[in-house]
């Protein structure tokens, strides 16, 4: 019996991290998920992940502690910045990037990957229906697999060659929905919000909220999302 390769998935539990876990099990990865408690404020995500995870059958669940808030500077990491509510700005970096967060997140899934003797590794990254973070683009993820097959015992002694795989890249947001529901994903489990309440039901005004709900609009997808209010 052949032996699947292991992939690492970073899942926050969000509509684009689930779609992503689907397209690996799709393309027979044995999955190893990979979550993060730091101090996020819509913290209902880990939630969705656990679910997520369970649903489509990951190997393993991980979910690493870090407190980000220490070092702030975001609107989702710093109850004193508000999270915006007027819409997506593209005419620059806003408020809910959280300083170097995927190169963060990519190190502990690189660290874990040469630990399980994984060559791959998932992330749910985005440069088309985004909100403008720097660490969502094609250069990034590029850099970052060129570090990692340097940073490594494992790459370095040849024993294997690290890819970063982040097949959403350069889709919409209504093309990732209809590539999840044609795997089968149940989307009503994701959390997207970045400013939850303590129900853990979505603002419906935040750029996460917004880009979220338009792409079931385009997707011509009804939104099984629960929302305190619609803009």
């Amino acid at each position: 019996m052949q032996t699947k390769d292991k992939a690492v998935v970073l899942l926050s539990g969000g509509l684009d991290s689930a779609t992503v876990m689907a397209i690996s099990r799709d393309q027979g990865y044995e999955i190893y998920a990979l979550s993060f408690d730091y101090g996020q404020r819509h913290r209902f995500e880990l939630d969705a992940a656990r679910k997520v995870a369970a649903t489509l059958g990951a190997r393993q669940h991980l979910v690493l502690s870090m407190d980000m808030r220490s070092i702030g500077g975001s609107a989702l990491t710093d109850k004193r910045i508000e999270v915006p509510k007027s819409g997506p700005d593209h005419a620059g970096i806003p408020v809910t990037y959280v300083p170097a967060r995927n190169t963060i997140f990519l190190s502990y899934a690189l660290a874990w990957a040469e630990v399980l003797n994984a060559e791959h590794i998932f992330i749910g990254a985005n440069c088309v229906d985004y909100s403008g973070y720097p660490d969502c683009r094609p250069a990034f993820i590029k850099a970052f697999e060129n570090l990692a097959n340097l940073a490594t015992k494992s790459a370095v002694e040849g024993k294997c060659h690290i890819r970063i795989h982040a097949p959403l890249l350069t889709m919409t947001k209504s093309e990732i929905i209809l590539k999840g529901i044609s795997l089968g994903l149940d989307y009503s489990i994701t959390h997207s919000c970045y400013d939850p309440d303590h129900q853990g039901l979505a603002c419906g005004q935040c750029d996460s909220c917004i880009l979220r709900h338009e792409g079931f609009v385009r997707a011509g997808i009804p939104d099984p999302t629960r929302y305190q209010r619609q803009s």
